[in-house]
């Protein structure tokens, strides 16, 4: 590359080049560029053939995601034309990388993503909201630390059209008021976990926002009166004169009166009685909360919005049959398309019969979690003439119910009935017989069906391009052949844990569209059942072979020969996977996913190999592949470039291998835990040396053995730990390992 580029720059003594492809005008290379859009390797590559090709890249550019966001100014310097900013892989994202953003793209920026960066304030976000006038999508989901303030400053934007508050918790319905008077052309908003936000917030943003076609209400708190005897650990923290109390379900804020989070439901005021030692409180509350959050109050105005297409009220628990007035609900919403009302437990049939009496339009309807699935039920959905998609997941069904399901007068194109119990042979083989137009269908752990079943969706649903059938353990052997010869147009299967032996694979291999395939699980399955894929399945691009014990290197080589274009691939656990294995797999250079978890005859050798060829991995688990030790991470330090994710626990690297890991500035998390050749100095030189991270796994015996300062400066980057105290596991025999989860299931 480097004697190329000499030798097309070598100027004439008039000042011009030999360079051919000087000749090559802007809009061509465009459109040569437009086609490397996928391939960030290949741009990289472009831009270095010569000084033109490298001017023509950045003006090209139009999306930029960098992975610090120091390098913010020198980025913003080159590439002027950029219309979309992606700082998600940022952790840590100031006021002043705002500032820079607003300052280089206050004409040309769209769209901005800060959904998992921290530390900026409403300063920085003002800054854009007053600076970048045509900002239409903004992102600042987990930003858990804005405050009203910031919401205000958002409020700025009055451009945009969509807005993803998700897990904002700190934002009340005053922040949420301020955006609904100043973002008016808000065409989506999620509100998803914003705790802070009650029924005046919700109708503040349906009253100003009128043109708003999706709206996410998901966990908005409900409104309830709670007499609460709560005997809990909760672990306490200090943080000036504010305490952060944290449950295993949600955080919590403590200024003055308790805040409890509980099932992510808020809760003020009360008696405490509060013992702390060492870090960890137990806590005895016996009071009564009066709490204001959202209601059915607010559906009036949500209802009027003439625009509405998506609306997701799942959790919102407060809702309940009688707050629906069916009258006030008729007044608009006709163009409702999707309507999840998922764990809404308190809306039976009568409530939703109201609900779905507004919009005949609709599309899609969610109620995993909620109502239980019954004659009455099903009845209600009769007047829903456009319904495609049903998600009925972990809801407990009747056959009569299902039954009446199959007997709708509409043509369903995809059905979840993702562990939901009372589903049998005989409800559901009606059911598919109704609905022969099915394009995907969802059984996972219905665990009562059998080869009835199976045949039946394989004779009416001919059309099926999703399956999933997880853990559907009384299916025989001969029902999986039916599945390949009856279902041509298959992309995607899921047949984790199941019966299925080689002749069932031979049978799923003329499914030439596959391009997902779960077998994991499945003990009856050789290399025999696997060469059949390779050679029929080109397609492949995720391959699931988790604990599948009977495949070895012979399958794995397969694999890799017949489908080049493998981007995943999940070997965990597959004991007889070797070296050879893995230097098969070499030669599907798309691979980004490596999984070979406990697989404890693979080498630093194999992993050298992938390293220098499968340069596009991102996430690679190692944990319990006892002989991968430091010569294997010199090579993934070199070549492994974009590796975020690495599990290294239970390996024998050394601090040696780690440190050398700190040369990848893609990584953002690693695990570490039970590795014998790991010292405190190392782990300490790698934590600083890695300035990317954003979450590190450790045992817990090292968080006394590390500086505290060292942990306080780390944090401060982004960077999060999570503190495991795990004892060393042996590994089963896979079998008896099956059994001991079937004990668990029943």
């Amino acid at each position: 590359m480097k004697k190329l580029k000499r030798h097309h720059e070598t100027q004439n003594d008039d000042g011009t080049t030999d360079n051919p492809f000087e000749a090559l005008t802007e809009e061509l290379l465009f459109a040569i560029l437009d086609f490397l859009d996928a391939e960030p390797s290949a741009k990289k590559s472009f831009s270095l053939v010569s000084k033109w090709f490298y001017t023509v890249e950045a003006r090209h550019r139009r999306v930029l995601r960098p992975l610090r966001a120091e390098h913010l100014p020198a980025l913003a310097a080159r590439y002027r034309s950029v219309s979309e900013v992606d700082l998600s892989l940022c952790p840590r994202v100031g006021d002043g990388a705002l500032e820079v953003v607003a300052g280089a793209y206050a004409v040309t920026l769209r769209r901005l993503d800060l959904s998992l960066s921290r530390r900026f304030t409403g300063s920085g976000l003002l800054s854009l909201g007053a600076g970048c006038g045509g900002l239409v999508e903004l992102n600042l989901s987990n930003a858990t630390e804005l405050r009203d303030g910031g919401a205000a400053a958002v409020a700025q934007a009055g451009n945009l059209r969509k807005l993803w508050l998700a897990r904002c918790r700190l934002v009340t319905d005053m922040g949420i008021g301020c955006i609904a008077v100043g973002c008016r052309k808000l065409r989506l908003i999620c509100l998803k976990w914003c705790v802070g936000i009650g029924d005046l917030g919700v109708d503040l943003v349906a009253i100003k926002c009128k043109d708003l076609t999706s709206l996410d209400l998901s966990y908005v708190p409900v409104s309830f009166s709670l007499n609460l005897l709560l005997l809990d650990y909760l672990w306490v923290a200090k943080f000036g004169n504010v305490e952060e109390v944290t449950r295993s379900v949600e955080p919590a804020h403590v200024r003055g009166n308790w805040r409890i989070s509980v099932f992510g439901c808020w809760g003020i005021g009360g008696d405490k009685k509060l013992v702390v030692q060492d870090g960890l409180a137990s806590t005895l509350l016996n009071c009564s909360y009066e709490v204001q959050l959202i209601t059915e109050k607010c559906l009036p105005s949500i209802f009027k919005l003439q625009h509405l297409e998506d609306l997701v009220l799942e959790g919102c628990y407060g809702i309940d049959d009688t707050g629906l007035d069916v009258n006030l609900l008729k007044q608009g919403c006709k163009t409702l398309k999707k309507l999840d009302i998922s764990g809404c437990q308190n809306i039976s049939h009568n409530g939703l019969s109201k609900l779905t009496s507004i919009s005949g339009g609709l599309e899609k309807l969610v109620l995993a979690d909620g109502s239980h699935v019954t004659l009455a039920l099903a009845d209600g959905l009769n007047q829903l003439s456009m319904l495609q998609s049903i998600v009925l997941d972990g809801c407990v069904a009747s056959t009569e119910g299902l039954r009446a399901i199959g007997n709708l007068r509409i043509s369903l194109g995809e059905l979840s009935l993702s562990k939901c119990l009372g589903v049998t042979d005989e409800a559901l083989s009606f059911l598919v017989s109704k609905h022969k137009d099915l394009r995907k269908l969802d059984i996972t752990c219905c665990r009562k069906l059998t080869g009835s079943s199976i045949a039946s969706i394989a004779n009416s649903c001919t059309g099926l391009t999703s399956l999933k059938m997880e853990s559907c353990t009384l299916v025989p052997q001969e029902a999986f052949v039916l599945i390949g010869q009856k279902c041509p147009y298959l992309e995607e299967l899921d047949l984790t844990d199941n019966e299925i032996d080689d002749e069932g694979l031979m049978s799923i291999s003329s499914c030439s569209r596959l391009s997902s395939l779960k077998i994991g699980i499945c003990l009856n399955i050789t290399d025999r059942g696997l060469a059949y894929v390779g050679m029929c399945c080109s397609n492949l691009k995720e391959l699931d072979l988790y604990r599948s014990t009977g495949v070895t290197d012979l399958g794995i080589s397969a694999i890799a020969r017949g489908c080049p274009g493998l981007e995943m691939i999940n070997t965990s656990y597959c004991t007889s996977i070797t070296d050879r294995g893995l230097i098969s797999l070499s030669k599907c250079s798309n691979l980004k996913t490596l999984e070979i978890r406990g697989c404890f005859l693979v080498t630093s050798i194999g992993l050298a190999v992938i390293a220098m060829n499968c340069r596009q991995i991102s996430r690679l688990d190692i944990k319990k592949c006892y002989s991968v030790d430091d010569s294997g991470m010199i090579p993934l330090a070199h070549f492994s470039q974009n590796l975020r994710q690495i599990n290294l626990s239970y390996s024998s690297v050394t601090d040696v291998g780690l440190l050398s890991l700190a040369s990848i500035s893609c990584l953002q998390s690693f695990t570490v835990l039970h590795v014998q050749g790991l010292v405190p100095g190392g782990l300490a030189a790698a934590l600083l040396a890695c300035g990317g991270l954003t979450k590190v796994k450790l045992h817990i015996s090292f968080r006394s053995l590390l500086p505290e300062l060292l942990i306080r400066h780390v944090e401060a980057r982004g960077c999060v730990f999570e503190w495991r105290d795990k004892e060393f596991q042996a590994e089963l025999d896979p079998k008896c390992w099956k059994l001991q989860l079937e004990d668990v299931m029943q």
